[in-house]
């Protein structure tokens, strides 16, 4: 098991003076809310939710993010077009791809369109925010 000291993005919410403003992107209700569970661990982020595709890039293009996780199967648009369609509104902001049942040719399609990584659901804590620790420390110092 992967343990994550978020120490480390404390420290970095504190010397950027606000925490980092996630956005999570998922269908599943209950996904949605373990991850929001998950970052409410620790001050140092912030989180927005999205539940689908339309409503992702809708606050995307309103609001600032440091972080997206983003389902890749949804009912309303795949995780492609929103990653497709995000990248063209913030070309900079990191996206972290989150699925249980994506195909291998799904998951590569992903990165090469610029996704950050990829986590299989389901999804552990300490891989959780390890995952999200290493892309925002990986955007602050970039």
């Amino acid at each position: 098991m992967q343990k994550i000291d978020t120490h480390l993005l404390m420290t970095a919410a504190q010397e950027r003076g606000k925490p980092f403003n996630v956005l999570i992107v998922d269908d599943e209700k209950w996904v949605r809310e373990v991850f929001r569970d998950y970052c409410d661990l620790t001050s140092a982020i912030s989180v927005d939710i999205a539940q689908s595709g339309s409503e992702a890039m809708s606050k995307v293009q309103s609001t600032d993010y440091d972080l997206m996780t983003l389902d890749l199967i949804m009912p309303d648009m795949s995780g492609l077009d929103v990653l497709e369609a995000v990248k063209k509104i913030a070309p900079k902001l990191p996206v972290m791809i989150v699925t249980g049942n994506a195909t291998d040719k799904l998951v590569n399609e992903a990165g090469v369109m610029g996704a950050r990584g990829v986590l299989y659901k389901p999804v552990t804590i300490d891989g959780f925010l390890a995952e999200l620790t290493s892309a925002l420390m990986k955007n602050t110092i970039a």
